[in-house]
């Protein structure tokens, strides 16, 4: 009994990563669309009807063409690290609070903030070991910022834990039957909205790769496999944190049409915000996290624990 529980965990998780990648490639069409339109044209629209297949052709062309190796670069490091750091993209996914068959286990929310913050040294060790002037600067702007937003983002998630007092994701569900988070925490949640840009460098905040300055920061020297499997990271995390936000603040994780049209509406966002709003300056998106989003943060979350106080004193006395 055991092996067959174990081959249908293996057989869901494959499932769920195959699901993913489908989903990466057509959030990619969906974004390239998006900005077209917003830059009035028309985006793909050659390859299969009005574009459907161009993200298989950008993936066949991308994993079919040479690999390129660097004389100078630490090798091994160099070409593991996009590998890696698809894998945690990935891994990220096993929280999802499902009913039945995968994984669902009382952390989800700490094995989420590990997963993220591994990510970190997957992007330091692709900067450093690609050994050019770039890519190492990319990087060190991508740490501290990925770094300096992780510290508002879990003290903004300890917020809406402290309501619910649990790790599982499934119990915001059950907490949000009569009203969403978002209700109850607006302005955390935008906060909240804004932090997950940051933490996936997203613009306004991309200046792990603004193209003016840093050509294309810590991911300048891969092409071909390397530079897709990054790609493939990168939206991976932005899907997933769409996924994030609307399990948190707008009503849980359930299996209606409605959680996934919710899910394509806070990544719709994401591409909305990246065609229509400038690049922030550097130091102006280091004070908006220190001097703003962390008083914030911690304020709300003081007096969250103040309400759960109060009311379990309450609860007592009746």
């Amino acid at each position: 009994m055991m092996k067959l529980d174990l081959l249908n965990i293996m057989i869901g998780m494959m499932i769920l990563i195959i699901g993913v990648l489908i989903g990466v490639a057509f959030l990619v069409l969906l974004e390239r669309k998006i900005l077209g339109y917003i830059q009035i044209r028309k985006g793909p629209n050659k390859v299969g009807f009005m574009g459907l297949m161009q993200p298989f052709s950008d993936a066949i062309k991308l994993f079919s063409k040479e690999q390129m190796f660097l004389n100078y670069s630490n090798y091994m490091l160099y070409y593991f690290s996009p590998i890696l750091s698809f894998m945690l993209s990935l891994m990220i996914w096993m929280v999802i609070p499902y009913y039945f068959n995968l994984i669902t286990f009382n952390l989800g929310v700490m094995f989420f903030l590990c997963c993220m913050s591994l990510g970190v040294y997957m992007v330091m060790i692709a900067g450093w070991s690609s050994n050019t002037n770039y890519s190492m600067l990319g990087s060190l702007r991508a740490i501290a910022q990925t770094i300096s937003y992780e510290v508002s983002l879990i003290l903004i998630m300890l917020s809406s834990i402290m309501l619910i007092l649990d790790f599982n994701m499934i119990k915001f569900m059950e907490y949000q039957i009569l009203i969403w988070f978002m209700f109850l925490m607006f302005p955390l949640s935008l906060c909240f909205m804004s932090s997950l840009m940051a933490e996936v460098n997203r613009t306004p905040f991309d200046f792990a790769e603004g193209e003016s300055e840093l050509v294309s920061g810590f991911n300048i020297e891969y092409s071909s496999g390397g530079f897709a499997l990054i790609f493939l990271a990168e939206y991976s995390s932005i899907l997933f944190m769409s996924l994030l936000f609307v399990i948190i603040y707008l009503g849980g994780y359930n299996l209606t049409m409605m959680f996934y049209l919710k899910v394509i509406l806070i990544s719709f966002i994401f591409i909305w915000v990246r065609g229509t709003l400038p690049r922030y300056r550097y130091d102006k998106l280091m004070y908006l996290c220190w001097k703003t989003y962390l008083p914030i943060s911690l304020n709300f979350l003081f007096f969250f624990i103040g309400l759960k106080m109060i009311l379990n004193y309450k609860i007592n006395l009746v």
